[in-house]
């Protein structure tokens, strides 16, 4: 019954935690776009792909005492963690058990930055484009940002690692 929400409390535990809203966002998304079963349904926002689905599912486990939210005070914003509560941990004993190599992905994705992960995530929200239309893609979309050629040239590259952990 509660699959969906299952999977995220799974993506959570196997990250150990997550630190912020937007990167949990990409982190889903990009694993989305690796064929790993996530139904989350995802629009082109202002930080790239986002999903009111997958918001609504983190509020509705954080309520539910699955997912517990860490609020932090940056100063000039506010940072939110997540974690898998012990209450998750029982709730995911009736879980089905995910592909491992999205452990694999997660570890990968969580070492990375929000920025490097809003960039990646855009350029396979355009990944039905060439190359040169992706890029081209996102500076206008993305154009504040200011990613550079090397950035660019990182993004595809864990694009391609990323695709080695993929469901085929």
């Amino acid at each position: 019954m509660l699959q969906e929400h299952a999977k995220i409390v799974q993506f959570v535990a196997r990250a150990q935690e997550v630190t912020g809203r937007k990167k949990m966002q990409k982190m889903i998304y990009i694993a989305k776009k690796m064929n790993f079963p996530f139904a989350e349904k995802y629009e082109l926002h202002m930080y790239g792909p986002y999903s009111e689905e997958l918001t609504l599912r983190i509020e509705e486990l954080c309520e539910m005492g699955f997912l517990a939210e860490e609020c932090m005070d940056k100063g000039s914003y506010v940072q939110y963690k997540y974690n898998v509560t012990t209450e998750g941990s029982r709730f995911l004993e009736t879980a089905h058990t995910p592909p491992e190599t999205l452990g694999t992905c997660i570890d990968l994705m969580n070492g990375k930055s929000s920025r490097f992960l809003e960039l990646v995530s855009t350029l396979l929200y355009f990944d039905h484009l060439e190359k040169d239309e992706q890029i081209a893609k996102v500076h206008i979309v993305k154009n504040k940002l200011n990613f550079t050629e090397e950035e660019m040239t990182a993004a595809f590259d864990f694009i391609e690692e990323l695709q080695n952990y993929a469901i085929h």
